[in-house]
């Protein structure tokens, strides 16, 4: 694959995770709204990872087909990587995710969110991907850090309406 090919995918990739975290936000402000525990920031870090992953698969699979170094006695199966990943992670980021003995609050579902994320962006730079690796931690970044606004907003509008 040529350098622009390469770079034309990634920046494709790249604008379907823009998507899936747009489309996430949209699911996660009407959860905000309904004052549900997972949000905005969870939904979109979890459709933007879920993104990056049905891309990576295919870059994956595309990889290993051109750098097959293995001998035809060896069967791997790419998937099974990014699939023990994110196993992996899910287990650690379920460890973050705490109820407070005082009231009905969950807290850490978007550092749960962001470890999925950060796991596939690891992926990305294992590849890689750099574009893709780069390109997604700032998106993850502005999510996280940039998006307490909006936060702060939706729960001032709650207090108001109580």
């Amino acid at each position: 694959m040529e350098r622009n090919e390469a770079l034309l995918e990634d920046l494709t990739i790249l604008l379907r995770v823009v998507l899936a975290m747009i489309l996430g936000a949209a699911i996660g402000f009407e959860r905000e709204l309904a004052n549900k525990p997972a949000g905005l920031r969870t939904h979109m870090l979890v459709a933007g990872a879920a993104a990056l992953l049905v891309g990576l698969g295919e870059v994956v699979i595309a990889y290993f087909t051109v750098h097959n170094e293995w001998s035809s006695v060896t069967r791997a199966d790419p998937i099974r990587i990014i699939q023990s990943v994110i196993i992996g992670v899910s287990f650690l980021g379920a460890g973050t995710i705490i109820r407070p003995r005082s009231g009905d609050d969950v807290e850490g579902l978007t550092t749960a969110a962001s470890l999925l994320f950060v796991a596939v962006i690891g992926i990305c730079a294992g590849l890689g991907k750099v574009l893709l690796a780069g390109g997604s931690a700032v998106l993850v970044v502005a999510t996280v850090a940039g998006l307490k606004w909006v936060e702060s907003w939706l729960a001032h509008r709650r207090q108001s309406q109580n």
